[in-house]
């Protein structure tokens, strides 16, 4: 079985994306690449130079309030995101909660046919398994293709994340926690399922993040 990989790419001017891209991608199977990192202005430029590789891409513009560096307005973002759907990544990573909020940008992605990646992520704390499994559904009639991610403040935080994959169905799920907690769940969700892990080339994007290569050693992965 072979398991796969996404490098998540944080990088601040349009070029040193590509350069970094260019390297993700000679490693892993995916990259996630953080446009939020970029300002406002280079992230057409940025969607012009990586176009070619952005069938292997996640596209993500997180806001502030969910952990992201976005600088503009709510406004701003929205557009960003329709933008982003009109080049068909392989994923366009969209928060739950911005599109509950916004039922004229979730038609307009539907309109698209954007494989929309449907994101939730609690910075502070692991739900309890009922509450999970309550947004693992409300998720689910936005996309089949599902992330749901906590912080784990003991190794059993972990475990109800990784409880997640025995209800996920057809779907494609990725569920795992954040933090020294959570770094197992990491790699134990592609044993369950998950059709990638979030990794990084070096230093690490998030909380207990591995880097590409450590992830290879304990998986035995070959590209």
């Amino acid at each position: 079985m072979k398991f796969k990989t996404c490098v998540s790419v944080g990088e601040t001017t349009p070029l040193k994306t590509k350069k970094t891209l260019k390297i993700a991608l000679s490693k892993s199977d995916y990259a996630e690449v953080r446009f939020d990192f970029l300002k406002l202005e280079q992230i057409p430029e940025t969607l012009e130079i990586i176009k070619k590789d952005l069938g292997r891409i996640v596209c993500t513009l997180r806001p502030k309030t969910e952990g992201g560096k976005f600088q503009g307005t709510e406004k701003e973002r929205i557009s960003i995101l329709k933008l982003i759907a009109e080049y068909n990544p392989f994923l366009l990573d969209v928060e739950f909660n911005t599109l509950k909020k916004n039922l004229a940008l979730t038609k307009y992605l539907k309109s698209t046919k954007t494989k929309l990646l449907v994101s939730w992520h609690d910075f502070k704390k692991t739900p309890s398994s009922s509450e999970l499994k309550k947004k693992f559904d409300q998720i689910s009639k936005f996309s089949s293709n599902i992330k749901i991610v906590s912080t784990a403040k003991t190794t059993n935080d972990s475990t109800r994340m990784l409880e997640l994959y025995s209800k996920k169905g057809k779907n494609n799920l990725i569920s795992f926690a954040m933090g020294d907690y959570g770094r197992i769940s990491r790699i134990l969700c592609l044993y369950l399922g998950s059709p990638y892990t979030y990794v990084s080339l070096g230093k690490a994007i998030a909380p207990g993040q591995f880097s590409v290569d450590e992830v290879k050693k304990i998986t035995k992965l070959k590209k």
